[in-house]
């Protein structure tokens, strides 16, 4: 019977301590206590108002969410800046009437990532991705909102990648 115990209790604690060291969401922050987003801004020829703080939100939150890391505003021991370098809109597919059936929305950030713990991680690099929509809606309200929620997370997911998921 004690035996037995200590078989069960053995398993348990191997289990408990293996499934700490694991990471769900493939991040890999090391060291790292803290990380820092600075404000992204809207370099872009067209200019959407509110992109800049929508996105740089729509990353601090996807970090927050995928690690045990906390926010800081200065002396982050991970640092992501840069900015958005494009927002276009474009036509895509066209009708027999020769007129746009589907536009696209564009939308590229240029990211900084600064890990302080190991500048090896270091890098500059160009994201974007884009939403198609019927050109027949105007990209306002909830199209607007769809073709954010849609390009933010793409753009904030590849990011993270990037930065701290080593793939």
């Amino acid at each position: 019977m004690k035996k037995l115990k200590f078989i069960i209790f053995l398993s348990l604690n191997v289990t408990l301590v293996s499934c700490g060291i694991y990471s769900f969401t493939g991040a890999d922050t090391g060291n790292a206590k803290t990380f820092q987003v600075n404000f992204f801004q809207n370099n872009a020829e067209l200019v959407e108002p509110g992109l800049d703080i929508d996105f740089t939100n729509s990353l601090q939150d996807l970090i927050q969410n995928q690690t045990n890391l906390n926010l800081v505003n200065t002396g982050g021991d991970l640092l992501f800046e840069g900015e958005i370098t494009e927002y276009r809109i474009a036509p895509m597919t066209a009708t027999a009437q020769n007129t746009a059936a589907q536009n696209r929305l564009t939308i590229g950030v240029n990211v900084r990532y600064f890990n302080t713990l190991d500048e090896e991680k270091d890098f500059e690099r160009r994201f974007s991705f884009f939403f198609d929509y019927d050109a027949n809606a105007q990209l306002t309200g909830g199209t607007k909102d769809e073709a954010f929620q849609v390009i933010f997370e793409r753009l904030t997911q590849d990011i993270f990648n990037a930065s701290l998921a080593n793939w």
